[in-house]
């Protein structure tokens, strides 16, 4: 099983990023954490990468049902979307966690269909990135 959900977007890297959090918003999920990579890889050990930001995006109605059905789930939360600069200059990868991995590491009760849920609301943000660039 593949472990991301994916599109890829033919446009700058600051502009991707900011339709990336339109889109996430636009499905009930908030940004909580923000790591640049790119800047902390070149901070603490000198080496350069592409451009390359994780969103920790959360949907709090289904992180909440997640964690009342396993508390251990936290550890998998909150969804993280990685927005990366592709091989060409205007290419752009976004790739989210796909929410069906909890499945595999929990089956505790009401697991399954929040993942549906979530995965489903992060597939429409990355349709609707998609759906943009036409």
């Amino acid at each position: 099983m593949s472990y991301a959900l994916s599109t890829t977007l033919h446009t700058t890297f600051d502009e991707a990023v900011e339709r990336t959090r339109k889109a996430l918003a636009d499905q009930g999920f908030g940004v909580l954490t923000e790591i640049d990579m790119k800047t902390t890889l070149k901070a603490k050990l000198g080496e350069d990468i592409e451009d390359y930001l994780i969103l920790g995006a959360c949907n709090p109605p289904l992180a909440h049902r997640a964690v009342s059905a396993d508390r251990q789930i936290g550890l998998l939360l909150p969804c993280n979307v990685a927005v990366r600069a592709g091989a060409d200059a205007d290419t752009v990868i976004v790739d989210a966690m796909d929410p069906q991995v909890m499945v595999q590491l929990s089956d505790g009760p009401g697991i399954g269909e929040v993942a549906a849920e979530a995965a489903a609301k992060l597939q429409a943000a990355l349709d609707a990135l998609a759906d943009e660039r036409r």
